[in-house]
Order: structure tokens, then sequence, then C-alpha cells
């Protein structure tokens, strides 16, 4: 793994992450925004501590455990990244209220444009905010984007310590089981 200084790391607030994306997808994952790691590798969930490579392959969503390196591969089983909020942050409570409100109107736009049959946000309180749903909670939701279901995961930072690798692969795996049907 690459090191980075602090100062780096600071500098990559400036950066902007690609999207992994394509039209059809099976399932679009979406993070809250990128950490200071994503945004200076320009790979996504890729700090130390963050569960998500883990528990998408612990899921069955891969066939291995992938290197936040090798993202583009998701786009041969049918699965994309993105974020509610483009804007890099060491933490996800430096962001406004504004922001995921705009995030979510982005977010919106680009599902509808690129169609995947299931959008995962993966965090509650993130979904809640960028599409003003407070009673929102972990699994499929009512709401559609198009013609496009949601489902709400838990946030795969290791800063979430409510949910374990395993309790999050079952909760991924419930969204697989769906996605495949």
């Amino acid at each position: 793994m690459t090191r980075f200084t602090p100062a780096e790391l600071e500098a990559a607030r400036d950066r902007l992450v690609p999207d992994v994306i394509a039209d059809g997808l099976s399932v679009l994952f979406c993070g809250i925004n990128p950490g200071l790691m994503t945004a200076a590798t320009g790979h996504h969930f890729a700090r130390p501590g963050n569960r998500f490579w883990p528990v998408l392959h612990l899921s069955g969503f891969t066939p291995r455990l992938f290197k936040p390196s090798e993202q583009a591969e998701l786009l041969s089983y049918g699965l994309g990244i993105t974020n509610v909020v483009a804007r890099a942050t060491s933490r996800a409570d430096e962001l406004t209220s504004e922001e995921y409100r705009e995030g979510g109107r982005i977010l919106g736009a680009k599902v509808e444009r690129l169609r995947p049959t299931w959008l995962a946000v993966v965090g509650v309180t993130a979904y809640r905010a960028a599409f003003d749903d407070r009673k929102a909670v972990i699994g499929p939701q009512e709401r559609t984007i198009g013609s496009s279901r949601v489902w709400v995961l838990p946030n795969p930072s290791g800063l979430n310590a409510h949910w374990t690798a395993t309790t999050m692969a079952e909760e991924f795996g419930r969204l697989r089981e769906a996605a495949n049907k």
C-alpha cells in the first residue's frame, strides 16, 4: 500500500474520484463521499479499515477479494461505484445538508440515465439526508428512481462498529440474491 504524507492527503481534497459506471448495471453501489485516501489513490473505498471490498467478496458479489486498484473489474460482474457527494473529506460528518441534498439530485439524474437494476446506497444516514427520507432503514426501499430499485446497506467504514463484516455480508448477500432474481 502506498503511504501518503498528511500534506499529500490534504491536497487530495481537491481531486475528483471517477465513477466506475456503465449503462444497465445490476447494482450501482453508492458511497457517501470519497475519503482522503480514496481521493489520493483514485480508487473507491481505499482506506485500509474500510470493509467494502471484503464484504463484497464475503457476500458473493465477487469470486475473490478485490483490491481497490482493481475496481474497474467490477463492471464485468455488472457492478459499479459512485458517491452521493463528490467532495473528498476526512470524515463524512464534514458534509453539509445542502451537499447531501444536491448530491441526491445529481445521483437521481445519474441513476435515471444509467438505469441500474438496483441502486445500493451504503449508509442509511447518507440516504436519509440525500433523499429526505428520515424513516429509511437498512434494506430495500419503497422508492424507485426511474426503473431502478433502491436498497440501503450498512456503511462499510471501519468507524461503523454496529455492523461486523459478517453481518454486513449477510445484508449485502440479501441484495445480491434480489439482484439475481
